[in-house]
């Protein structure tokens, strides 16, 4: 890497002291990139071994890599941090402007450690690092907090705000943090862990320029790269019409998870379609920093004013499939409107919406089961579709009234744990179930994804592409761990996995030589899985085993695409998976 490259630094702040430090650490990014590579190897010298997630000894990594600034669709950041969630590995990635941000001011990685005694937001650019009394924030939802901020601070350059909502002040294990108002480190609690340092918000400004090696042989790369973006089928569904493409189609295949997962197929699954969506409520589209694909999709919503006949409040709410799988079929809601609803007034709190979504669908079917009643819900009776009573239920996670809103608060398997029905609690790693039942390489991903994320593999599409039961479940283990090794190097750079039909081994090596980086697609091959290890070793020394995942039973019972599942099937794979990775 190029020796005045802002990348290698990485700048430290201190919550408890209100002090922060710059390190030069090149080595770092010069072997592992940046992104996750650097982020992996920083939480395992900053987070002290058996730390309480919540504690002020616990940290925040958020991480940028070498394409971030230099090349389209090279848009995300990540943070990295040990999990409220699932006691174990945190890792969540977000788009907006935040990567471009922190590297513009100047810094690749960013740790933070210890714990403010008031609310706080910090200011960073440049120049300086600054420490702000937010007390008056404090208690406010997401979009009042960056209206705020955003007029508070108006700075020039890339700016980017990132905050929680209530839901990350009272501890919510998946409270998530909101960026640029429509994009979200959303999984696995990084909301709670900035609560928990009683940080507020922070604001990333950068102005600084970017050092090219090769000024010809970047042209030649980013307009190499840019033509395939432009030119590629599978990336013009993300702008027309999103992942809420997805909809019609695992409802076709009897692959989108309904009511709980006790069906796989929605009934109203045309009335909640990215196609509806498009053409009834589709208000406009964003695009990620330095991204020419623009797939933020932002319905328009609009909603009458108390007593104020014929006078509306319009809001944008963005969407995608996940959002849509979790807060429209998973708990039966069939009206585009009533899952808006819903999802503004996640985002507004500042939880993860796929979290909340199973958590709400779980809390449906053990009240209809009578494991709870109108005693833990506070008077409320929820149905399957029933919008109102789930706004409620949202607002009382949030601002948790009892014992029996607290464990909602605190996951699927928390409560369910408490108040039983873990066989219907649809949670992998004690993560929460992403948006497909597509057969046994989603279960599978899911099962043994670092993340326990439909985005560590892909399984899901594995099983829409493959007869995934004939090939077996070692072959299946194998292909799921050769796509997260390649991912953990796309997350390094850091690039947006929409972009990995484009940015394959020999285009990443190209781009990276003409920027200063020197490698090969068989190192970058090797680093993949070598960053794969890394996140795992830490995920074992935090406690976690192959042997313990849960395999929820509902999964087996309901009917997939490829038939009902067998749990030796899946059980054969986690320990292929297993044998895989511990190789030498």
């Amino acid at each position: 890497m190029l020796e005045h490259d802002p990348l290698r630094h990485v700048l430290y702040i201190d919550l408890s002291k209100r002090r922060f430090w710059t390190e030069s650490r090149p080595e770092l990014f010069e072997k592992y990139l940046g992104g996750v590579g650097v982020g992996a190897v920083l939480l395992e010298e900053e987070c002290p071994a058996g730390v309480d997630p919540l504690s002020p000894q616990a940290p925040i990594i958020l991480t940028v890599g070498p394409l971030n600034g230099f090349y389209p669709m090279a848009s995300k950041s990540v943070a990295l941090f040990k999990s409220p969630h699932t006691g174990n590995l945190g890792e969540s990635h977000a788009g907006g402007r935040s990567a471009i941000s922190l590297r513009l001011a100047g810094f690749g990685a960013l740790v933070i450690k210890g714990a403010s005694d008031i609310p706080v937001a910090v200011s960073i650019s440049s120049e300086k690092v600054a420490f702000m009394d937010v007390r008056a924030l404090w208690g406010l939802g997401v979009g009042d907090t960056g209206r705020i901020l955003r007029e508070r601070h108006g700075k020039p350059g890339a700016r980017s705000i990132l905050r929680i909502g209530p839901a990350g002040e009272n501890l919510s294990s998946f409270s998530c943090v909101v960026t640029e108002t429509y994009r979200h480190f959303g999984r696995l609690g990084l909301g709670a862990v900035f609560g928990s340092k009683k940080l507020k918000a922070l604001i990333i400004s950068g102005q600084r320029s970017l050092p090219v090696r090769d000024k010809k042989a970047y042209r030649q790369s980013y307009d190499y790269l840019l033509k395939q973006i432009l030119d590629t089928d599978s990336l013009k569904k993300y702008h027309d019409l999103g992942t809420a493409v997805n909809v019609l189609k695992l409802n076709a295949q009897k692959g989108l998870p309904t009511r709980n997962l006790k069906e796989s197929c929605f009934e109203k699954a045309a009335y909640i379609s990215g196609e509806y969506f498009a053409e009834k409520l589709l208000g406009r589209r964003l695009a990620c920093g330095h991204c020419p694909v623009a797939c933020i999709h932002l319905a328009a919503l609009r909603t009458p004013y108390e007593d104020e006949p014929y006078f509306y409040k319009t809001s944008f709410i963005s969407y995608d499939y996940e959002l849509i799988y979790a807060l429209g079929s998973m708990l039966g809601v069939g009206e585009a409107e009533g899952v808006l609803k819903i999802l503004a007034q996640v985002d507004d709190l500042g939880f993860d919406a796929i979290s909340a979504g199973v958590v709400l669908a779980w809390a449906t079917e053990a009240y209809e089961k009578g494991l709870i009643t109108q005693k833990e819900t506070l008077g409320l009776a929820p149905s399957f579709g029933d919008v109102d009573v789930y706004r409620a239920m949202i607002r009382h996670m949030a601002y948790p009234a009892n014992e029996f809103y607290k464990k909602m608060s605190q996951g699927v398997e928390s409560v369910a744990s408490h108040y039983g029905g873990l066989d219907f609690a649809l949670a992998f790693g004690k993560n929460e179930m992403p948006g497909y039942h597509t057969g046994y390489g989603c279960h599978l991903g899911f099962l043994t994804g670092a993340r326990h994320s439909h985005l560590d593999s892909a399984g899901y599409s594995y099983d829409q592409k493959l007869d995934v039961p004939q090939m077996g479940p070692e072959k299946l283990a194998s292909l799921l761990f050769e796509e997260e090794s390649y991912r953990q190097i796309l997350s390094s750079l850091v690039v947006c996995f929409f972009a990995r039909s484009i940015y394959k081994y020999e285009p990443i090596a190209q781009a990276l030589r003409a920027i200063g980086f020197d490698t090969s697609p068989d190192q970058l091959k090797e680093l993949g899985q070598e960053i794969l290890r890394r996140k795992y070793r830490f995920k074992m020394r935090e406690g976690f085993a192959f042997e313990s995942l849960r395999i929820p039973k509902r999964i087996l019972k309901t009917v997939s695409p490829h038939g009902v599942l067998d749990e030796k099937f899946l059980r054969q794979g986690i320990e292929a998976y297993k044998n895989i990775l511990l190789q030498a």
